[in-house]
């Protein structure tokens, strides 16, 4: 009965957040044409946004990349069923529908620099602070979140990072094979292997970063999150990291993942300690 209460709570609270968040909407995000073409002309870049209640907003924002390696998007438990749960906290969720790279990099990375710097352009409309603007991600998209957050510069350069099983390394022998071929092409040079491992790209200006993944993912090695974790901590970037019992790959918000309510709660204490 102990456990079942704090479930019983985060239910309760999550359903009175759904009931507090304003109506999500949705925003094109190229109002003209989009850079970088990956000859799909229907393969189109949006947002779907979700605001937390005014009066509950604490100025944070997160821009939400889902993964599917690269080649589809889960954009329901890697994106918009993360919503609630930081509307809940006060923060904006910003669902981020990039286009495939089609082993154009340029082309998924654009989105998301442009998803950034579209929610600082709106940042007085949205309640939201531009100096807390954070980018997260899983797996594939967990990647992308990570080259955002090693690369981009300026008003493209985000203040936090959350990743969940991310794939961090382009190196054959650990990346996800698929995430690999899809964003740079199955005869990837070496130099662009280099480019897009985000291990190799960490600097003391990265953002600070939550990680989480289970020890029994067999689809990304736990390996990428645990080396990025590590380089992080060596250039002296804050950085906390999860890695769960089990739980396997891909497990996003679904509340079948063995430690879903801990997960939440270690995120939650996180967001509020910056």
């Amino acid at each position: 009965m102990k456990r079942l209460k704090p479930i019983v709570t985060m239910v309760l609270l999550t359903v009175a957040s759904i009931a507090m968040a304003q109506k999500p909407f949705d925003v094109d995000l190229w109002t003209k044409k989009a850079p970088n073409k990956n000859g799909d002309p229907n393969d189109t870049a949006r947002v779907r946004v979700f605001l937390p209640d005014s009066k509950k907003a604490n100025g944070k924002a997160v821009v939400i990349c889902p993964g599917g390696g690269y080649n589809h998007l889960a954009m329901a438990k890697e994106g918009y069923d993360w919503a609630p749960f930081f509307n809940l906290q006060g923060v904006a969720a910003i669902v981020l529908k990039y286009r495939m790279p089609h082993g154009k990099p340029e082309v998924p990375v654009s989105d998301a620099e442009e998803a950034i710097r579209l929610v600082r352009r709106n940042a007085a409309n949205w309640n939201i602070d531009v100096n807390k603007v954070g980018i997260m991600g899983s797996s594939a998209g967990g990647h992308l979140a990570s080259v955002i957050a090693t690369q981009s510069v300026k008003d493209a350069k985000p203040d936090f990072q959350i990743l969940f099983y991310p794939v961090i390394t382009m190196d054959p022998e650990f990346t996800h094979r698929g995430s690999h071929d899809n964003f740079l092409g199955k005869k990837a040079k070496q130099k662009k292997v280099q480019q897009y491992s985000s291990d190799l790209q960490v600097t003391r200006s990265t953002p600070m970063a939550w990680i989480a993944l289970a020890d029994d993912d067999h689809a990304v090695l736990p390996a990428n999150g645990v080396n990025y974790y590590l380089e992080l901590y060596r250039h002296d970037v804050p950085a906390s990291l999860h890695v769960y019992p089990d739980g396997g790959h891909g497990f996003g918000f679904t509340s079948t993942f063995p430690y879903h309510l801990e997960m939440q709660l270690e995120l939650i204490a996180w967001l509020r300690s910056f």
